[in-house]
């Protein structure tokens, strides 16, 4: 794929993306005017939402196919998923949400260097990575159609958004490290989050499975306790975001994370140069995992 950096921004990379992936010719990307309406995601909160204009012609219908993958992924990729999550079960309102891991902008900072990786990957890499670690699945086919669809969707997410440039609301805050209490956070649950979780965190469609062997991997982020507590203060209970404090939110990650969950294999290759954050749940190079009290169950290792 051919990607080039321009100071007019994300257009001409997105453009190419386009051409090569969904078998655009030159003039169809020249005629694809944006539409007169701005599809708005549905919000169940006051969070206010990254707007997308999806282009005319084969782009547009390329970009909404990638969002109709991301949307039902275990029901469009079975052989590809094994958690019974979607994309968007992190980045919510269809990857617009600001401090929930939103997708726009991610697009034009790829190819990137990742710690964890310790090596510079693409785009299809880090959709990959979500494959294997939130999906608890395996890596789709890098030039397969399902991927430049999702390819295609994230760069219509980024098309305003210069290359290698940040947006507002990028990625998830960083909270400062508390110590969780699982005891504590077990009661908040069972009050706050088990009406859509369900009490033995398996999930009431559409709410996911927070542990267990449909749930998301140890290998992903939201397996360390520091990232589950930003994402549940930030924009959990859904409805009513911001109604724990940074206490009560790792409170509430502990206990969820004293729950056996998927392995990730491979897992002890990740952060190969060191430099592994300290609540990564597993053993690295150079990292050994703080391991739970022995009365509460193990994460999977």
């Amino acid at each position: 794929m051919a990607y080039i950096r321009t100071s007019r921004g994300v257009r001409t990379a997105a453009a190419l993306v386009w051409v090569v992936a969904a078998g655009c010719k030159k003039d169809d990307i020249k005629s694809a005017t944006p539409q007169a309406a701005v599809d708005t995601a549905v919000v169940a909160s006051d969070s206010v939402v990254f707007p997308v204009v999806f282009p005319d012609g084969p782009a547009g219908a390329a970009a909404r196919r990638g969002l109709a993958i991301l949307s039902a992924t275990r029901d469009s990729m079975p052989a590809y998923v094994g958690a019974d999550l979607r994309c968007f079960s992190c980045h919510l309102d269809q990857g617009r949400r600001p401090n929930a891991v939103p997708l726009t902008g991610a697009y034009v900072r790829y190819p990137n260097y990742t710690t964890r990786d310790d090596r510079v990957i693409s785009i299809q890499d880090r959709v990959n990575n979500c494959f294997n670690r939130s999906l608890a699945g395996r890596s789709i086919p890098v030039d397969g159609d399902q991927m430049n669809a999702i390819i295609i969707y994230l760069a219509v997410m980024s098309r305003n958004v210069a290359v290698g440039s940040h947006v507002p609301g990028e990625g998830l805050p960083k909270l400062a490290m508390l110590a969780g209490n699982p005891s504590r956070g077990a009661t908040i649950f069972s009050a706050r989050c088990a009406r859509c979780h369900g009490a033995d965190g398996q999930g009431i469609p559409p709410a996911t499975p927070l542990w267990g062997p449909r749930s998301y991997s140890i290998g992903a982020s939201l397996a360390r306790l520091e990232r589950a507590a930003t994402f549940i203060r930030h924009n959990m209970p859904f409805d009513s975001a911001g109604v724990l404090n940074d206490q009560q939110s790792f409170d509430v990650a502990a206990f969820v994370l004293t729950h056996a969950r998927p392995d990730s294999p491979g897992k002890t290759q990740d952060w190969a140069d060191g430099g592994a954050p300290l609540d990564v749940p597993y053993d690295t190079r150079g990292h050994r995992a703080f391991h739970p009290p022995p009365s509460l169950p193990h994460s999977a290792r």
